[in-house]
């Protein structure tokens, strides 16, 4: 039996790490929380926001698994996380919101 989703794809411990031993979230988008309406809707805005920047070189996926959103430190959900830093947390963004966060780290 596993325990806490060990075996999903987007399991941090199994992700490359960088020469500093940091996670490597380049150019990775994640959205953080349980799959409330909340989190559903920021996912779909932020899809939105990269669609309308052509950032299309971005991935994007939404993490579900507790145990790895608290690895962020996120306690309050929904949390964007750009580029392995957390930008926002415990509030849905609207899409000018996502917008500038996504100008702001990728400098368009």
């Amino acid at each position: 039996m596993l325990l806490f989703g060990k075996n999903k794809k987007e399991n941090l411990d199994e992700m490359k790490k960088d020469k500093e031993g940091k996670f490597d979230e380049k150019n990775k988008v994640r959205i953080l929380g349980s799959g409330c309406a909340k989190c559903v809707d920021l996912e779909k805005t932020t899809k939105r926001a990269i669609s309308e920047l052509n950032l299309d070189f971005l991935e994007l996926s939404h993490v579900e698994d507790f145990v790895e959103i608290m690895k962020y430190g996120v306690m309050s959900t929904p949390a964007l996380v750009l580029d392995g830093k957390v930008v926002s947390y415990g509030k849905k963004l609207s899409l000018a919101e996502v917008k500038k966060f996504l100008r702001d780290i990728y400098k368009i």
